[in-house]
């Protein structure tokens, strides 16, 4: 037992990794990117949850947008390397018919709230480390076998682009937004 109380005060070897450039243990390549012609998109994505705030969602609720989908978690070090480009993208296209939403998958909503202080992330996350459902619901379609994993969905919600591993930076991310805003609806 002692032994596991050690480990647990031991750094993170796979952020410590990703850090210092290695990216040994990381689980998908970095910032792999599939867009996905609109004649092969599945169905629509239907997913819910609970906030960070405790406020409900439903994806109903932002029907007829695009939306962006960040899964992450406050203690993934490439999650906070792309926090303020994922900010910049979601300040960016504000005005227009986007959305974004955040899906924690480890952190309890505490955490989700402390890391959107330090990071200044102004849309919402849902807290999916109890129930998964948002992370099962999006499994149907594409499984998110990395974190972070950032989907873009279109008008319709179903997914569009897909980038495995942070965000390079805010330019390739907005162009997906952009190009599936022009899509015909």
């Amino acid at each position: 037992m002692l032994a596991i109380g050690l480990s647990a005060c031991a750094p993170d070897p796979v952020s410590q990794s990703f850090l210092s450039g290695e990216n040994t243990g990381y689980v998908a390549a970095d910032g792999a990117i599939v867009e996905i012609p609109v004649a092969e998109r599945g169905e629509p994505v239907e997913f819910g949850g609970v906030t960070e705030t405790g406020e409900k969602f439903d994806s109903a609720d932002i029907a007829g947008q695009v939306t962006v989908v960040n899964f992450w978690y406050a203690g993934c070090a490439p999650c906070r390397l792309e926090a303020a480009d994922l900010e910049a993208v979601w300040q960016k296209f504000a005005a227009d018919d986007v959305s974004f939403v955040g899906i924690n998958t480890r952190d309890q909503a505490d955490t989700a709230i402390a890391f959107a202080d330090e990071y200044d992330i102004t849309y919402p996350s849902l807290i999916d480390v109890d129930t998964a459902e948002a992370k099962l619901a999006f499994a149907k379609v594409v499984p998110i076998a990395a974190t972070p994993t950032t989907l873009v969905l279109d008008k319709q919600g179903r997914v569009a682009a897909k980038i495995i591993g942070p965000i390079d930076g805010p330019s390739i991310l907005s162009t997906l937004v952009k190009d599936t805003l022009a899509e015909d609806s």
